[in-house]
């Protein structure tokens, strides 16, 4: 059974008329997880992920796990050094250091050598397959993936964990015999990406992006419409063409998309979480991985690369749906998507109601969605009132309170937070309303996302 009282979540208490440094705390999200302990400053840029978020972290990896392995993609790993000559063959590391990127992290080992402390690894994984080329067009497509630490030197640090020096990060890489099937890849992934989205339930757009640095032929993000978002986006109204801004200006003042060339737009700020590019022989021409051909000559392999911000997508997530004073999950990445509040101690209903609390755990613990994702708040010697304002705090999405009603009329007070609706029930009543709640969530979007009314941009979305 987990409990309340035995979590390590060292809150950030801010006395209610504290003056705070704007540089120190800049968005929703970042003050929430601060205020509930789940998240700690360790420097200018960098945290320490507290055991709560780390539940949630590791939703969203196994989320992604899942539909990565559903376009058959393989999960490995990559040294989180990669040689600066691999970045200067590339062509994304100068020769001198005025060619270097301020953005770049970087270390000098005792033999004089510099190594790139990655922000990504399309050199890293390129020059394992260029080590082992030419392979036989037969063994592709080749599709390759990790999750692990990045690294980006930024000048301002903010919005807590979207905006952070060292990050958590998925990048997948993709490697096709000619262009046509990397466009098939490139389509395959991108779908995946709608798929997973749509099962963490916060509202996201996709819209054409800049290939930038990265080099390529082709870019999409994905982004959480949000006041916060530093991105502009920007939404034909007659045809529903999404582009970032950084494209618009080569897109011309009408939409190329639109038959009569509409001039009307809509902008919205946006949170980009992921990002997927088709890079074509970008990097692995100019580092060798190549294929044999069914002709039997060596070719450039077609290349695209994909990648999600993964602590990044948790606290977007929080800041687009949460209030000012409460957190509010998505269903699919919720710590623990059920909290039971247990009878104060010394009060009438203990003896009577507190036999309930194992049976009810245990009973919820069987129900589909629910294995695993029940916490119990037994702090006893708070009142059941404390403890249901700090479990809505938290944003559980469900809330049992096993109250003075479990004694006197045989019901449990149950919690629907994203809903906003409390009702009293049955025992067996409770188990079937809670099931439901968390298969609706499941199955669709999560009523927070459509309900929110204080983001105003997810809404005009």
């Amino acid at each position: 059974m987990q409990r309340v009282s035995k979590l390590f979540q060292p809150a950030l208490i801010i006395p209610k008329n504290a003056t705070i440094k704007s540089q120190d705390i800049t968005s929703k999200s970042q003050r929430l997880m601060l205020e509930q302990g789940l998240i700690r400053q360790a420097g200018n840029g960098t945290f320490y992920l507290l055991p709560l978020l780390q539940r949630s972290l590791q939703k969203a990896v196994d989320l992604i796990d899942r539909h990565m392995e559903a376009v058959g993609a393989q999960k490995m790993v990559l040294p989180l050094l990669t040689s600066a000559e691999l970045w200067k063959k590339s062509g994304r590391l100068g020769a001198t250091e005025a060619g270097t990127p301020t953005e770049l992290l970087q270390t000098t080992d005792r033999h004089g050598k510099v190594q790139i402390l990655g922000p990504t690894h399309e050199e890293s994984i390129t020059s394992l397959l260029a080590a082992i080329a030419p392979v036989t067009y037969r063994q592709f497509p080749l599709r390759l993936y990790q999750i692990s630490t990045k690294f980006r030197d930024e000048m301002k640090p903010r919005f807590g964990l979207m905006r952070a020096k060292e990050f958590l990060m998925k990048d997948l890489y993709t490697f096709d015999v000619d262009r046509a099937r990397c466009q098939e890849t490139y389509d395959s992934v991108n779908e995946a990406y709608g798929r997973l989205f749509r099962e963490i339930g916060v509202p996201f757009v996709k819209v054409a992006g800049d290939c930038g640095t990265m080099g390529g032929s082709l870019s999409h993000e994905y982004h959480f419409p949000s006041e916060v978002g530093e991105d502009v986006l920007i939404r034909c109204t007659r045809c529903g063409m999404h582009t970032n801004a950084e494209l618009f200006p080569a897109l011309s003042e009408r939409c190329k998309s639109c038959e009569t060339g509409s001039d009307t737009f809509e902008r919205q700020a946006g949170i980009e979480v992921a990002h997927a590019f088709i890079l074509e022989d970008r990097y692995t021409k100019a580092l060798g991985a190549t294929c044999l051909a069914a002709n039997g000559k060596p070719v450039p392999l077609q290349m695209g690369c994909y990648g999600i911000g993964v602590t990044r997508l948790l606290a977007a997530s929080i800041e687009v749906l949460s209030s000012e004073k409460e957190i509010r999950w998505p269903v699919a990445l919720a710590p623990y998507r059920v909290c039971i509040i247990t009878p104060k101690a010394g009060s009438k209903e203990e003896a009577q109601a507190t036999p309930w609390v194992g049976k009810l755990h245990d009973d919820l613990q069987s129900l589909a969605n629910c294995a695993g994702d029940v916490i119990v708040d037994d702090r006893t010697q708070l009142t059941i009132g404390k403890r249901l304002l700090d479990a809505r705090k938290m944003g559980y999405p469900v809330i049992v309170v096993v109250g003075a009603k479990a004694a006197s009329e045989k019901k449990l007070e149950l919690h629907d937070v994203a809903a906003g609706t409390e009702v009293s029930l049955p025992y067996s009543d409770t188990l079937s309303a809670v099931a439901e709640i968390l298969t609706a969530a499941k199955r669709s979007e999560h009523p927070a996302a459509m309900q929110n009314d204080r983001n105003k941009v997810a809404q005009k979305l």
